[in-house]
């Protein structure tokens, strides 16, 4: 989240009256409407969900995001601590580096790690951009990759090493070259307001819109972003909104964070259609498939952060 975080932004939202069916913002997306409205059907009855790291209190031990290296270790954006902390696959603190206000983190074709910073809007003051540290350093450094940004949330990098990062105040989400230059004519074309959560999926670009309570996730063309459309709408009232925050692909679908409801909802990204895959998180802000960390399974678990400051597995049969 940036300039205003996650946090301020749904509080801006709840105060506005959004969720009680006040003035909608501009549209998310435009383009052609996959079938599929929000259903309350589950299909999670069997999944088992497990507390990897404990939180603290909620709101203000805030983990905002995760990604893993592929090589045993799971980095995480402690975004009130100012803080990516790495994990052992056991679970242990075997890392941590200074950051202000982290937010997305992901890592890169080139085996970095690239984590956006100044997200926490009580220290924006300090600069926001983007950061990259080698993750396989003794004591890994951050260097700038990108500074001078405002309002920045999720990111998202490419097979060729271009940054995308998702903005929720503003319309746009933003790109930048493997050498950190920006490409204005492929973000005026991304034209979506208020998008959060940011996957690739072979060429298309899906994004989680937070600040519309139709709760919608879009897809934008890689090489051609103005083309994008609306996979779905996960709620049918304003009242309903979901807050979605982070997303991420898993068996060929969609698992998405909504951070009111305290759900994992999955999506068919072809179809449109979704159910309920997890109920009772507390306030879940992202979540990922674990690669390369230890024993876990990425064919079967799901690994989210929580603005309790909890991580939690999600076991799925």
């Amino acid at each position: 989240m940036g300039r205003r975080g996650s946090a301020a932004v749904a509080v801006t939202v709840l105060l506005s009256g959004l969720l009680l069916g006040g003035a909608q913002p501009p549209a998310a997306a435009s383009g052609r409407h996959a079938p599929g409205a929000m259903s309350s059907r589950s299909c999670g009855a069997r999944t088992h969900i497990e507390v990897f790291r404990p939180g603290g209190i909620p709101l203000l031990d805030w983990r905002e995001n995760l990604a893993f290296d592929g090589r045993g270790t799971l980095w995480v954006a402690h975004v009130t601590r100012h803080r990516v902390e790495g994990y052992a696959p056991d679970g242990t603190l075997k890392a941590t580096l200074p950051v202000n206000g982290p937010g997305g983190i992901r890592r890169g074709p080139d085996g970095l790690m690239y984590v956006n910073y100044g997200v926490n809007p009580l220290t924006t003051g300090l600069g926001s951009g983007i950061l990259r540290f080698d993750p396989a350093a003794a004591r890994p450094r951050a260097e700038q990759v990108v500074d001078g940004l405002s309002g920045i949330n999720g990111l998202a990098i490419d097979a060729a090493g271009n940054l995308y990062v998702s903005r929720e105040p503003a319309t746009g989400v933003l790109k930048f070259r493997p050498d950190g230059t920006a490409d204005e004519r492929w973000t005026r074309a991304a034209s979506v307001f208020g998008t959060n959560g940011l996957e690739i999926v072979g060429d298309q670009l899906y994004a989680s819109v937070l600040t519309s309570t139709a709760s919608p996730i879009v897809r934008i063309p890689l090489n051609d972003p103005a083309r994008h459309t609306t996979v779905t709408e996960l709620s049918r009232h304003p009242w309903e909104a979901k807050l979605l925050d982070d997303l991420t692909s898993f068996r060929g679908d969609l698992v998405v964070a909504s951070f009111r409801a305290g759900e994992l909802l999955r999506v068919d990204p072809v179809t449109g259609r979704s159910c309920v895959l997890v109920t009772g998180l507390r306030m879940p802000t992202s979540v990922r498939v674990p690669l390369g960390f230890g024993t876990h399974d990425p064919r079967h678990e799901l690994f989210v952060v929580e603005a309790s400051g909890r991580i939690v597995t999600v076991r799925v049969p």
